[in-house]
């Protein structure tokens, strides 16, 4: 009897996580390259480095997105982040082309923003995170993919904002 009802519960959790996860997996919002306009809707100016995210509540700006790589495409992405959601926001994930996966490494405290849970890098609301240097880092490795215009078409996965996509300027190492 305890592993039928057991067996019940965890049936009845794996679907409510999957129903609250289906909305957070959803890339059904807008994403702009470029500044907000005064009332949030998109604009795009067409600027690498550069993606701005107003919606479902949540408010993120990336800028300085940069690639730094060697001849073997190996390397790190810097760039800052903004959270002004009104709520903490996560850094998940991050996805090159060719199926290619960044390496989240946390900065230098264990709390706090910047730091690195299983939900990915903690961006507290109301505060920028700069990523490189002393901060939290993403690594790359053997990335492909660079544009002719010397970018590369970066995913940010965000548990609250979703799927953000950029062209993060490339630069050697």
């Amino acid at each position: 009897m305890a592993t039928r009802t057991r067996l019940a519960a965890a049936v009845s959790l794996a679907a409510a996580v999957s129903l609250l996860t289906a909305g957070c997996t959803a890339d059904t919002h807008h994403q702009t390259p470029g500044p907000r306009t005064a009332a949030g809707s998109p604009n795009s100016d067409g600027t690498p480095g550069r993606a701005d995210v107003d919606v479902y509540g949540a408010e993120l700006s990336i800028t300085d997105a940069v690639a730094h790589l060697d001849r073997s495409g190996n390397g790190t992405l810097a760039m800052t982040v903004r959270n002004d959601d009104g709520a903490p926001e996560h850094l998940g994930m991050v996805a090159t082309p060719d199926g290619g996966r960044g390496v989240l490494v946390g900065g230098k405290s264990r709390e706090g923003n910047g730091s690195l849970s299983t939900a990915g890098i903690l961006l507290e609301n109301g505060t920028k995170v700069t990523f490189g240097g002393t901060g939290p880092r993403v690594l790359l490795h053997h990335v492909r993919g660079i544009t002719s215009r010397h970018t590369l078409p970066v995913s940010l996965q965000f548990g609250v904002a979703g799927l953000v996509r950029l062209q993060a300027r490339v630069t050697s190492s």
